[in-house]
């Protein structure tokens, strides 16, 4: 199945509107790793993604009766702005469906191109529904974002224009995946012509929908309330019919990263390239430092897909502060030290000449102090062992690095105890970030819930992260979690978090 692609991709016609992207050699990272790593700059596109690619594929292959018709998708993205931009150059109408909570740097970015905008739905999957009911009312055209032949054989120009580029040794490409589109292109063709390169998927662990599939040797659906939004370009809950049917062909492994190796990921492009990649943009190369860390290997080619460039400027400060947990040079720990004279300069003198990143201090009951404190580290694993090891010789230590209550929000919190409050619980929240939608979560607690705490973080996306303290009689927990399943946002109970126990409780 997979070679019937081959002549689709050679004979597909993107450069009206694409470029042929560079392969650059990544030389920090090269170093770092000890293999030669190249990145193929798909970010430098006109739109800054791939995604132009398989839409103008598609849409320059519709009948001229279709054509004239015009285009619809449903996309918040970047397959909104190739589906507008491959219409503009092919002079035809296109309509663009998105959720009411996308953010108007997205809307405006589609706009520039002269698409329609149609707001509808609270979800990507409520403006999909609406966009084919459209198109088959209206007689439109639906460009699919990945499970369609032409678009996968558009993306597929990918894999064509890299091993034009590099004929030498190659033993591994990394590729992001969302729908799985890009991998299934690039897979079809590396792998015809060069069976012995691996070709490895990454996905962000909390929307790994392709993982979920070979896994269960099916197409699996991931739940709406469990997808994970940091890598929004990628955040797709099941992998397309024909995408999955190629995977299994041409896809060798997939690698599952998280939010702090994927921000770690940013950083290493920019450091190599001095451009800001996109989340979903960088999971090729955060997936390849594991794969390189796992197998130890050294001298090996690798090429790594950057997907795309489209970030909002206020998730920078996010995506900074998770980086260096995600490097594995910041480790954030909790540590519980007397309260007594000199016990403070005694603590400072066992972290030792360190660059301090973060420095909390509460006095709690008991003659003892809480401290939250962030540590710089070499970024090994035997450094952040051996500060751990140091501080338990006379303390009371627990690492916090992977606990997101603490790496949220508790690290930027002013802290202190409510003093016998009762009925206290912690509930972390994912908003949308729209008009309306604290009024929206406000109008289920009624006047009978009191809140107890409240700390909003905004991170430039769609969904704001909240923690909130909620005091709940007992006996009312029931009502209140099924007025939260009326609402429909996402959340997860922190009452047991150590870190909330430790510093806010």
């Amino acid at each position: 199945m997979a070679q019937k692609y081959i002549k689709k991709i050679l004979e597909a016609d993107v450069y009206d509107v694409a470029i042929q992207t560079p392969l650059e050699t990544a030389s920090n990272l090269s170093d770092r790793l000890k293999n030669n790593i190249l990145l193929k700059r798909e970010d430098l596109q006109p739109v800054f993604s791939f995604k132009l690619r398989g839409a103008y594929n598609k849409i320059k292959n519709l009948s001229a009766e279709e054509k004239l018709a015009g285009v619809i998708t449903a996309s918040a993205g970047n397959h909104a702005q190739g589906v507008a931009l491959s219409a503009k150059k092919l002079r035809i109408p296109a309509i663009i469906v998105m959720g009411k909570n996308t953010p108007n740097i997205k809307i405006d970015a589609v706009k520039r191109f002269g698409a329609s905008i149609v707001l509808h739905g609270e979800s990507y999957d409520e403006a999909s529904e609406h966009a084919y009911s459209l198109a088959k009312d209206k007689g439109y055209s639906y460009v699919h974002p990945f499970d369609d032949p032409e678009v996968i054989a558009g993306q597929g120009t990918i894999g064509m224009e890299m091993l034009r580029q590099h004929t030498g040794e190659l033993d591994v490409v990394f590729v992001p995946v969302g729908g799985g589109g890009l991998i299934s292109g690039i897979g079809a063709y590396v792998k015809y012509l060069r069976p012995e390169v691996k070709v490895i998927g990454v996905e962000a662990e909390g929307s790994a929908c392709l993982w979920a599939a070979l896994e269960a040797g099916r197409r699996v659906k991931l739940r709406a309330e469990d997808l994970d939004q940091f890598a929004d370009g990628t955040a797709v809950r099941q992998v397309g019919a024909e995408t999955f049917r190629l995977a299994k062909q041409c896809v060798d492994e997939v690698i599952k990263v998280t939010t702090d190796e994927i921000c770690a990921a940013i950083k290493d492009i920019f450091e190599d390239t001095r451009s800001i990649s996109e989340p979903s943009g960088a999971l090729s190369i955060a997936g390849m430092k594991s794969y390189a860390n796992r197998e130890n290997t050294s001298g090996q080619t690798y090429i790594a897909v950057v997907s795309g460039a489209n970030m909002n400027f206020d998730r920078l400060r996010h995506v900074s502060e998770r980086t260096e947990i995600g490097e594995k040079r910041e480790v954030l720990l909790s540590v519980t030290i007397p309260e007594k004279p000199g016990s403070f300069k005694r603590f400072c003198g066992a972290v030792g000449k360190r660059s301090i990143t973060e420095f909390n201090y509460r006095y709690v009951e008991g003659r003892k102090a809480n401290v939250l404190v962030g540590i710089q580290t070499s970024g090994s694993s035997e450094d952040k062992f051996k500060i751990i090891d140091r501080l338990e010789r006379d303390y009371k230590v627990t690492d916090l690095s992977e606990n997101e209550v603490a790496v949220l929000h508790i690290r930027h919190m002013v802290g202190g105890t409510a003093g016998g409050l009762e009925d206290e619980h912690l509930f972390r929240f994912e908003f949308p970030e729209r008009p309306g939608a604290l009024l929206k979560f406000l109008a289920i607690l009624g006047s009978d819930l009191n809140i107890s705490m409240f700390h909003y973080r905004n991170h430039g996306s769609a969904y704001g992260r909240v923690l909130v303290g909620i005091q709940i009689p007992r006996g009312e927990m029931a009502k209140f979690k099924k007025g939260l399943a009326e609402v429909g946002y996402r959340y997860w109970e922190e009452t047991n978090n150590l870190a909330y126990q430790q510093f806010l409780y």
